[in-house]
């Protein structure tokens, strides 16, 4: 009988955020921010770190009884600390896990649903990375460069990601463009198959991801392939102090 796979969350959570120093410790309802992640991720994943490369998010981590680790400060990425995250908690486990999620620490209120069908993506042994996307609903948004499109195979994986607005509709006014077509926003959110994560982080950066500043083109680039899923479920992302006052006013 074949074994059930194993699961590793990791929850990458810095302090020195240039937008928002020491966000993952920002109060809400009377928990650090990161603890609400960690607490909606484990509804979902049996075992789940953080990921920090600094004293007071640790020592915030332990205290609430979570489990943390200490990385590198010299990471470019969030998934460059959940590789070496992965073999720190495998050493302290004893144990090996066969996919690693990558889970954003700025989104106190994530939909543990939106982990589970992340999940299910590895039931196919093929997948080897798989993130989540959502059907565009606004002009605004679709325009906006700070919210990456992607379009997607008839097989459900991903052909491309970009801050543009794709596929261009050639024959076709941008105040059109939304009812013309199905446009698809991308969800920071990503399963690794355990082998291939230090593959991915050992490779240099690419042409593509350069230009778009989206570490995924470097994946894509090298001919890792990335399965999607389409989701309805979009949390609060907090990435500036006004986010932070907006989700409070919410009543979230």
């Amino acid at each position: 009988m074949e074994q059930p796979l194993r699961y590793l969350g990791i929850i990458p959570a810095r302090f020195a955020s240039s937008r928002f120093p020491g966000k993952p410790l920002a109060e809400i309802h009377g928990k650090p921010m990161v603890r609400h992640v960690y607490e909606q991720a484990s509804k979902a994943l049996e075992t789940v770190y953080v990921a920090t490369d600094d004293e007071r998010i640790f020592n915030a981590v332990k205290d609430f009884g979570g489990k943390v680790v200490m990385t590198s400060s010299l990471h470019k990425s969030g998934t460059d600390r959940c590789a070496e995250a992965a073999d720190l908690a495998e050493k302290e486990q004893s144990l090996s896990y066969d996919v690693v999620l990558n889970v954003q620490g700025d989104e106190p209120f994530i939909e543990p649903a939106q982990l589970e069908l992340l999940k299910s993506c590895f039931s196919d042994r093929n997948t080897q990375i798989a993130t989540l996307l959502k059907k565009v609903t606004s002009t605004d948004e679709l325009f906006d460069p700070n919210r990456p499109k992607v379009v997607v195979s008839g097989r459900q994986e991903a052909l491309y990601f970009s801050r543009s607005t794709i596929p261009y509709l050639r024959n076709a006014e941008r105040d059109s463009w939304l009812s013309a077509h199905e446009f698809f926003i991308h969800i920071g959110l990503y399963g690794f198959r355990r082998d291939v994560l230090p593959e991915i982080t050992s490779l240099p950066q690419s042409p593509l991801e350069l230009a778009e500043s989206l570490e995924q083109l470097r994946w894509i680039e090298n001919g890792y392939r990335i399965a999607v899923r389409l989701t309805t479920y979009e949390s609060f992302g907090v990435d500036t102090p006004d986010d932070l006052k907006k989700l409070l006013a919410s009543g979230l």
